[in-house]
């Protein structure tokens, strides 16, 4: 089991500060060029700009960065990262700030602070031993591992009981992943010389908020297998659920195609509101990933108390199944609910969806253009009236207009969210566009109304083994 804060930069190399970038020994401002002898550094005179040797002006100084370093500091920050930036220069406080940014941009779950506040504060919790403090098992302690094998054997339905040492701390619409779409995509990138190594699913999806059906996963597997790529399944919205549909974890498959390029990725962030915590897990039965992401766990381990209380946690059966997913399903679902309901109401439609902290809708027809640069204005816009939401560009969306909203906060700031949408469209005038979308999405963006007439987003028909478990 590994322990490793998510989101972590993993450095290369026994000297993370040296492999991130900084100057190595190449030209003449590496470790090499500086040490030489008093005549190869120029007779022991410290040279100034301008000097010149042998007629020529002088190299100038070294780069403080690799050329690996400087692309890394020089990237342009991603549209959701600029977004947040935004916000946290100027974020929405009903006392403090009312006109500030809302957020609805950022995943995060914060319907149930009240029962985690709660659990957090039982005697239990409190508890301090010299071993916490100390040194331990890079990949987590044996504990914590066990619980999260048992945890995961139980809620992700396990085909067979997880190994702790494994452990390192159907409906079609056009999003719908498909076999077909894989293999075009596995061609496109060869013709390109690109050379494709892995297979990475996110289920529930993100940011479409529906389910891979069991048939789908598989065959997904099986296609990865017949190219001999890894498969990455992460499975962070596992247990954000919030209707009926039924839910396939990789883990409780009976027969996995090939089990050494197949590993699982989990954590606390979503499903447990505790995006702060930033612990996440790694199971896989790959023996020499285990031990890649074993060296990096040196650097990035996770705290022993931290290890504890989630231990804890997650060894409370009868609170988690009793009092915590069952009042974390209704949250979101009612929250889903308001959210949709206000969506219609404005004139947004939204993909059906199942599961995740967000819906995936449609403001096709808000765009003055059919192009991304008119879905761009149309998110500054938003910004302009203080509300944050997460453009398709940045989920690399292959078609614009579409914006993903999270539904998983109190039910005044979604009040809010519609609020402010609704100001800023009535001031907003876009030029009609012709709708181009296939029917298929149209019918899937118009949610049918229940009894309670309330959108319906119910979708059509359609441990064994200790050191697989990584921690980070």
């Amino acid at each position: 089991m590994l322990l490793l804060p998510r989101g972590a930069r993993r450095p290369r190399g026994p000297f993370p500060a040296l492999a991130a970038g900084l100057g190595g020994g190449s030209r003449r401002g590496g470790a090499a060029g500086r040490c030489g002898t008093p005549a190869e550094r120029g007779g022991g005179r410290r040279r100034m700009s301008g000097d010149r040797v042998d007629g020529a002006a002088a190299a100038p100084p070294a780069p403080a960065l690799s050329a690996r370093g400087a692309r890394i500091a020089g990237g342009a920050p991603g549209l959701l990262d600029a977004g947040f930036a935004l916000y946290v220069a100027d974020p929405f406080d009903r006392e403090r700030n009312p006109q500030g940014i809302l957020n609805l941009g950022t995943s995060e779950n914060k319907l149930c602070f009240d029962l985690i506040e709660e659990r957090f504060t039982r005697p239990d919790m409190n508890y301090l031993e010299p071993d916490l403090f100390q040194y331990s098992d890079t990949q987590g302690t044996r504990s914590f591992r066990e619980e999260i094998a048992k945890f995961l054997t139980d809620y992700a339905r396990a085909a067979k009981a997880l190994n702790p040492e494994h452990v390192a701390d159907e409906e079609s619409h056009p999003f719908q992943l498909t076999v077909e779409k894989l293999e075009a995509a596995l061609q496109k990138a060869k013709k390109q010389g690109i050379r494709v190594r892995a297979l990475i699913l996110i289920n529930p999806r993100n940011p479409l908020g529906d389910i891979y059906p069991a048939q789908l996963l598989k065959e997904c597997l099986e296609f990865a297998h017949r190219y001999e790529l890894h498969v990455i399944m992460d499975e962070i919205y596992m247990l954000s659920v919030y209707d009926d549909t039924a839910f396939t974890s990789v883990l409780s498959l009976d027969c996995l195609p090939d089990p050494e390029r197949t590993h699982f990725m989990w954590g606390f962030s979503k499903d447990f509101g505790m995006s702060g915590i930033r612990v996440g897990v790694l199971y896989t039965t790959n023996q020499e990933i285990r031990k890649a992401v074993n060296q990096l766990a040196v650097f990035h381990s996770c705290p022993g108390p931290v290890q504890h209380i989630l231990s804890q946690f997650l060894r409370d059966r009868d609170w988690l199944d009793n009092v915590f997913f069952p009042t974390n399903k209704k949250r979101l679902k009612e929250a889903q609910n308001i959210l949709v309901d206000g969506l219609a109401d404005v004139g947004i439609p939204i993909l059906k969806s199942s599961a995740g902290l967000y819906v995936w809708a449609d403001f096709r027809k808000f765009l003055k253009s059919q192009t991304f640069e008119a879905e761009l204005e149309l998110w500054q816009k938003l910004l302009d009236k203080k509300l944050l939401i997460s453009p398709g560009k940045a989920f690399y969306c292959y078609e614009p207009g579409w914006f993903r909203l999270v539904f998983s906060d109190s039910v005044d700031k979604i009040y809010l969210c519609i609020q402010r949408l609704e100001q800023m469209l009535h001031s907003f005038t876009a030029e009609p566009v012709t709708n181009t979308a296939s029917s298929t999405a149209d019918a899937l963006c118009n949610p049918e109304k229940d009894s309670s007439d309330r959108p319906s987003n119910t979708p059509g028909k359609d441990v064994s083994q200790l050191k697989k478990i990584l921690v980070y």
